[in-house]
């Protein structure tokens, strides 16, 4: 499946490539505390590893993962990405089996520069992406992990409308190297109208 680019009012997201290494690595230097919950590369050689990680799970039809740039100033802002992009066994004769998009996908590995966090930046890119995954895929549901102890994530989260299912227990390693439980939210595809009045809101605050 060929990667879009998700064209906002102040950013755009366009395909994560190497090319954005030297960008990657200046804008994640010496944010640790900024990253207490995300883990993102720190120096060239982790985000050369880091991009080209994310390109093998995109050529394995597992993951889109974005360079988040502005619109204005071009500069790079953050990364984000769909994955774990499921595709349902649908019998044929049913509606959705000619379907050749996801199913259901997750949104995450979202991190932004400093200068970029407390902005309408994140809010305009969940749009964008929420968008192209119910409007143009036609997915079921997106789903959204984050670590449990990230008070922040979740309220946001649920400040436009994601629901939680429940806990993760010992999900996967978390930044600090201990066992995390992640907060699992999800929205259906039955709620995007609301999740999207709600998201075009705070964008326009």
């Amino acid at each position: 499946m060929d990667m879009p680019v998700l064209q906002g009012k102040f950013i755009k997201l366009e395909p994560l490539g190497l090319d954005h290494a030297d960008s990657l690595a200046e804008a994640s230097a010496g944010n640790e505390v900024l990253y207490k919950w995300t883990p993102v590369p720190q120096g060239k050689a982790a985000a050369v590893n880091y991009i080209k990680t994310a390109i093998a799970m995109r050529d394995a039809g597992t993951s889109m993962p974005f360079a988040i740039v502005g619109q204005q100033d071009g500069l790079f802002k953050g990364s984000t990405r769909f994955w774990n992009m499921e595709y349902w066994p649908w019998p044929e004769g049913h509606p959705r089996f000619a379907n050749k998009a996801p199913d259901a996908c997750e949104i995450g590995h979202t991190w932004l520069t400093r200068s970029a966090t407390r902005t309408g930046i994140n809010t305009e890119a969940k749009l964008l992406l929420l968008t192209h995954a119910f409007e143009i895929w036609g997915v079921l549901r997106v789903c959204l992990h984050t670590d449990v102890r990230n008070e922040r994530s979740r309220a946001a989260i649920e400040r436009i409308g994601g629901k939680l299912e429940g806990i993760l227990r010992a999900h996967k390693m978390s930044t600090d190297f201990v066992p995390r439980d992640s907060a699992r939210y999800s929205v259906l595809i039955d709620e995007w109208p609301l999740v999207r009045e709600k998201l075009t809101a705070l964008l326009n605050r």
